[in-house]
Parts: C-alpha cells; structure tokens; sequence
C-alpha cells in the first residue's frame, strides 16, 4: 500500500509539474504590473482546473486505486486537495481581477462588472462559488451540524461547478496550444466517473440480483442485513473490505451507504451490520425482505494482504468491529496467534458477542473486551495496557478500526509502545 500511495502522489504532483511546464512554455516576460497580475492568474487558474480533476479522480472509486491506496486515506487526501483548489481559485480571481484593473486603469467594482459581462468569467464565478459552498459544509464545524444525506447533496456540485469552469479555462490564452491535452484530461476524468460509478453499479445489480434476506436485531440500535444474489464470487470481497449499498426502497434509494462485511462472503449470501448512527442507518433497520439491493464495489484495502508477521492483534472499536470480526473467523493463524480487543462503553454495547466468543473458541484465540467510558482515567488502550494484555506486542501486526479519536489515540499508543509504524493498518469509515 505505501507504495501505491507513493505511486498516486507521485503521479498527481507530475501532472501538476506538466500543467505548470504548459504554463512556462507560453509565458510572455514583461515587467508591466497588470502582466505580472496576468501571469500569475493565469498560473493559479490553470492549477485551480488541474486540482478539481484531481479531486474528481480520487472520488471516481477505480477499483486499483481504493484497493492500492485505500478508500480513508483517499477520501483524507480529498479534503486536504479541496482547500489547495479552494485557495487556487480564490488566488486566481483575485489576481485576475488586479490585472484588469491596472490595464484598464479602472476601479475594483467597475472591473468587477466589466469581467462578469463576459459569459465565460461570469460562469467561472458561479462555479467558484459552488467549490466554496461545498468547502464550507466540510468545514468541520459544519460538517458536524448536518446530516450525512445533506453533506453529500452539497458535494454534488462539485460537478456541476467543474462543468461551469471547463468552458472559461479553454478560453484562457495559455491554453490554446494545450486545449486538447486539457479537454483529454477531462474526457478521461468523466470516462472513469460515469464508468465508475454509474455502468459498473448497474451492471453489478444486473448480473448479481441482490435482495435484502432478513434483518434481525443483533442490539440496542444494531442490526444486521444478509442479503442473497446469485454470482457473488465474481465480487471477490475479502473480509475487512467494505461495498457501497444502495437499498431500493424508499427514502433509501437515492444515497449509497459504505458498510463493511460483517462475515465472510458465503454461497450466495453477504452480510452487513450497521448500527443507527443518521437518518439513513436508523431507516436501514426498517427494510423490508425481497427489498432490492446494488452493492458497488468491493472497496478498502483493510485485507489479509496486508499481514506480515505471523501474529495479529485486531483492535476494533465501536460498530468498528465488524470488519475485525471478519478477519478475526478468516486470517490464518494456529493457536494463540490471533488476538482480538473489542472496546466498547458498557457491555450492553457489545455486538456480535456471541460469534465472536464461539470464533476464539474454535481457533484458541483471544478475545478481550475492554469496557468503560472514553473519558474514564485508565485507558485500557495506553501503551502499558496493550504491552500487558498482549506480551510480545512488537511481534504483532495490528489491524485497527473504530471511531477516528479512538483509531487516532490507539494508533499513537501502539507506536508509543514499539510497534512499527509499517505494521498498523488501519481505515477509518467516517468518510
């Protein structure tokens, strides 16, 4: 994984270094002020359009990509890219706009005006808009404040502001030797969009005719949905990846919700569990049987393939178990070579208690659950808590899921601890 992710970066800051050697080879020195102002938009502009590509690329969902990288740290490099472009675009009307100004020896409302007459600018500027109300509903002050549903709502306008845009930057002067490298590049980034995540969840309805089975309460606010469809092999879903739900019911069908495999994939059968967390989880305990499902994906890089010592420790937080129990039934292990923490808040909370205990039963493994508020001065997750419930620490890899403060602290701890780095794996679903 670190090197497909080395490989993604590497590959998204040679595109920028392309953009801006297009720039160069089109730049006219001039040491006229309204130039300068010019040429600095237009470098700014043309990084801004480069930078929403690439935001639309890593939430494409190309399978290589979220199975090299993995979804969460996609989905991190995301949100830290949309303030970048946020910045670019602002950068760049602001200097655009000094530029007239200072050519046309005119005031900033009057060029204001002038720059909105042409249609061009005028729809570049609704489309900086659009970036910016989507930048403010993930601000996180924000982003705890309203649903999930509306959070997505928003973040569809990042399309319609990249359409708005794409006109305006064709029309920009550096771009008219490079207007068909520019126009590929979108044609490919809308290729992989509709491919991705339009053609491949149907196709995948269409050959796999998933209905909801049963639903049946595993706790307070938990349940778990198994489905049945037919070809599910070909699906290749290995425990600790997660699909894209989308149940055909209504008030359900227009949002695609990211949950893991709650148990290994069986013979015509998958299983979810999902606890009430929003409006659209708390629906998913009211789904009827025969309900129809498209499941796009698999997706998430939390796998087998990521092992490299004999000895696993899971530490799962929250309804961050249900992957772990996933691999906890599937990894290969002999006796005392696996081992599972399960924290919780109280042991009402506990969720899938009893397959977990029969699991540890039938393969001799651990199973601690660790109990009592997040708050609670002994933290049964510290560095000398961990070393105590698992002695020979350091010769584990651990695969961590759960809340992003609970995943964030563990993972601080485990390092504190001496585990390295290179053998915590994790993904955080908050995503």
């Amino acid at each position: 994984m670190r090197d497909a992710a080395v490989r993604v970066r590497g590959g998204m800051l040679g595109g920028a270094g392309v953009v801006a050697l297009l720039w160069a080879a089109q730049v006219r020195p001039s040491a006229r002020l309204d130039a300068l102002f010019a040429t600095a938009a237009h470098l700014t502009g043309l990084l801004a359009g480069y930078g929403v590509l690439v935001l639309l690329f890593l939430m494409a969902r190309v399978p290589a990509v979220e199975h090299g990288v993995g979804a969460d740290r996609l989905a991190r490099w995301h949100a830290l890219g949309g303030r970048y472009v946020l910045l670019l675009c602002f950068g760049h009307g602001l200097l655009a706009l000094l530029g007239y100004a200072v050519h046309q020896d005119a005031d900033v409302v009057s060029a204001v005006r002038d720059l909105l007459g042409y249609p061009a600018v005028a729809a570049a500027a609704a489309g900086t808009g659009l970036l910016a109300a989507v930048g403010v509903s993930s601000a996180r002050a924000v982003r705890r404040r309203v649903s999930h549903e509306t959070w997505r709502g928003v973040h569809l306008l990042v399309y319609l502001a990249a359409a708005l845009a794409f006109g305006h930057q064709l029309a920009g002067p550096d771009l008219a030797v490079a207007a068909w490298f520019w126009a590929l590049a979108h044609a490919t980034v809308a290729v992989l969009l509709v491919w991705y995540r339009a053609v491949v969840p149907v196709r995948q309805a269409l050959r796999h005719a998933l209905r909801v089975g049963e639903v049946r309460a595993e706790g307070p606010g938990v349940v778990s949905v198994v489905m049945y469809g037919t070809h599910l092999a070909e699906l290749r879903a290995e425990p600790g990846q997660f699909l894209r739900w989308r149940f055909l019911q209504r008030r359900l069908w227009h949002t695609a919700l990211p949950f893991s495999l709650s148990a290994p994939a069986g013979v015509g059968t998958l299983r979810i569990t999902v606890k009430a967390l929003g409006g659209h989880s708390r629906r998913i305990r009211r789904l009827r049987p025969g309900t129809r499902v498209i499941a796009t994906g698999p997706f998430g890089a939390l796998t087998a393939a990521r092992r490299t010592r004999p000895k696993v420790l899971l530490i799962a937080g929250g309804v961050g178990i249900t992957p772990m129990r996933a691999l906890f039934e599937t990894l290969p292990g002999g006796p005392g070579d696996l081992t599972l923490l399960y924290r919780a808040g109280a042991e009402e909370q506990l969720v899938l208690r009893g397959e977990l205990e029969a699991i540890a039963a039938e393969r001799q493994a651990g199973l601690h659950y660790l109990l009592g508020p997040s708050g609670a001065a002994y933290d049964p997750l510290a560095p000398q808590a961990l070393a105590a419930l698992v002695p020979d620490l350091v010769e584990h890899d651990v695969y961590l899921c759960g809340p992003p403060g609970m995943a964030e602290a563990t993972r601080s701890a485990l390092l504190r601890a001496g585990v390295p780095a290179g053998r915590v794996h994790s993904e955080c679903f908050s995503f």
